[in-house]
């Protein structure tokens, strides 16, 4: 399957807004040169690769569904002339990647841990510290 993506921009005109929204399509150049006889599916604008696949994408693609976005995000980039669509691509792109896992420094023995959002303490405590200092509150 020789799959490219193709871009569609939509002016989404309100009484009170203008927007524009961009449409990616997944189309297999191999079936026909044409539109509308060779799509795929739609690319989606966030991927969860956990759990039953809930898009038609993630059904076609199964467990190479991400690296085949981002393929097919880098390629559009390469090739795309308008800056508006380059901008959504770049943001489509910064959503498929990861979020780095915050960890923060214990106030009293240093160690890093993963924080949980406790407001009356001005001082970050992992849990052990937290257990010493405050075990029977």
């Amino acid at each position: 399957m020789n799959v490219r993506l193709q871009i569609f921009k939509q002016d989404d005109v309100n009484d009170y807004s203008l927007g524009r929204r961009f449409r990616f399509a997944i189309v297999d150049l191999d079936k026909s040169q044409s539109y509308p006889s060779n799509f795929v599916c739609m690319l989606p604008a966030q991927i969860s690769g956990e759990g039953k696949p809930h898009s038609i994408f993630l059904q076609v693609f199964g467990d190479k569904s991400i690296e085949q976005a981002k393929a097919l995000l880098t390629g559009a980039l390469e090739t795309e002339d308008d800056s508006e669509v380059k901008a959504e691509i770049g943001r489509r792109l910064k959503l498929l990647e990861p979020k780095p896992v915050s960890q923060i420094e214990c106030s009293a023995c240093g160690k890093f841990f993963q924080p949980r959002r406790v407001r009356r303490f001005k001082q970050n405590f992992c849990p052990e510290c937290m257990k010493k200092k405050f075990g029977s509150r």
